[in-house]
């Protein structure tokens, strides 16, 4: 999006240079990676990404501020699903946007669940060492640097403990593609991925063999476990002595759920399949599963079959959201791409961007099956300019 930066790094590009990077990648997160790495970081105008940010910040504040949606997105949690001991805000906040064709950002999800923290500086690290980037070129937004970004992140996953009694919990963590990060955080604080199923309760708390679990980073993801069946060896309605770094509830109160009830400028019109009415032209509208992640069961521009073939007890799941048809704004040597900028936040004091992750892509959405057997396309860093 910079044209000097973009059109300098294209001539210089090389096949090299990229290899070197996968292997950058593999050397310093321990594993190889597990999902498609673009050929290019984003260089983004710090501006651009400061408005990105500040929208997401105040549609987390309208929505707290919201007694109907607060009301509702509580009774939205499935009963099963409940967790006693809610945060009152969530911890962890993720907004993504894709740019119109006025350059504009447009919110395409927002969430409450984690990311790749712990990867993400990584990834970015990798792009500037393989490809000899400018040192000065910033990837975390508000001058916030890389020491105070890990005592913010270490703050958020730890807390006050012992790491040893601390576990990130996963679904069959080792073949997760987001493993990557698992074993960064890792390494930056004693934290272990931790199969959901391999924990114990014995009475009110929950062990890892012998080790009693005082707190846990959540990136257990409901849709996964419902989808698999997996049974865990607790129920999530039980009051547990333990501190959740990542409140379950939030994956379901911030979420698509959350965008009916949003009214901001950058939020496309959405609105609940069980109270869409007469829909009119269907394929100006995205059909979107609430609960579901990466992609899963979106349809973009659905016929009248398809939103037909949602059965009645279910559409109350589902969202209708206006087709925003983003602008592809990065030049590559295979056409341009399409951007998706996720503004990563915590929330300790304050809900505030911590880190950037770019997701480029040339298919009707940027998920991987959507842009398959492509070249530069998949997850990126950006580069502040």
């Amino acid at each position: 999006m910079i044209p000097s930066f973009r059109r300098k790094f294209n001539r210089e590009w090389t096949r090299a240079k990229y290899a070197r990077f996968v292997e950058l990648i593999a050397e310093r997160s321990g594993v190889a990676p597990q999902f498609r790495h673009s050929e290019t970081p984003c260089f983004l105008p710090a501006a651009l990404v400061e408005k990105m940010a500040r929208y997401g910040r105040e549609m987390v504040e309208q929505l707290l501020a919201d007694d109907v949606y607060r009301r509702d997105s509580r009774a939205a949690i499935p009963e099963r699903y409940r967790v006693p001991g809610e945060a009152p805000v969530p911890l962890f906040v993720q907004a993504d946007f894709g740019l119109d064709p006025a350059g504009e950002p447009r919110l395409v999800e927002i969430q409450g669940f984690p990311s790749l923290y712990a990867y993400q500086p990584v990834m970015a690290a990798c792009y500037r060492d393989a490809f000899d980037l400018d040192p000065a070129l910033d990837t975390l937004p508000a001058d916030l640097t890389p020491e105070r970004y890990r005592a913010m992140l270490r703050e958020a996953i730890v807390g006050g403990h012992d790491p040893e009694h601390v576990i990130l919990l996963e679904v069959d963590p080792a073949n997760q593609k987001t493993r990557c990060d698992f074993l960064v955080t890792e390494k930056l604080f004693g934290v272990r991925a931790v199969d959901v199923r391999e924990l114990r309760r014995r009475g009110n708390r929950l062990f890892h063999g012998e080790t009693p679990v005082k707190r846990i980073y959540n990136r257990a993801i409901v849709d996964e476990l419902e989808r698999r069946g997996i049974e865990v060896p607790f129920d999530w309605r039980d009051d547990l002595d333990v501190e959740w770094a990542g409140h379950p509830n939030w994956y379901f109160r911030l979420s698509k759920f959350s965008l009916p009830y949003l009214s901001h400028p950058a939020v496309p019109r959405s609105v609940f399949l069980d109270r869409a009415g007469e829909i009119g032209d269907p394929s100006r509208y995205v059909l979107k599963p609430l609960w579901s992640f990466a992609g899963l069961g979106v349809i973009v521009g659905p016929d009248r079959e398809q939103i037909a073939a949602v059965p009645v007890e279910r559409r109350r799941d589902y969202l209708l959201q206006e087709r925003v048809d983003f602008t592809p704004v990065i030049e590559t040597p295979v056409g341009n791409a399409k951007i998706e900028v996720r503004i990563m936040y915590l929330w300790l004091d304050e809900l505030r961007a911590v880190n950037t992750i770019v997701r480029m892509g040339r298919g009707a959405q940027m998920g991987v099956d959507h842009n398959k057997g492509l070249e530069w396309v998949g997850g990126s860093a950006g580069f502040l300019v």
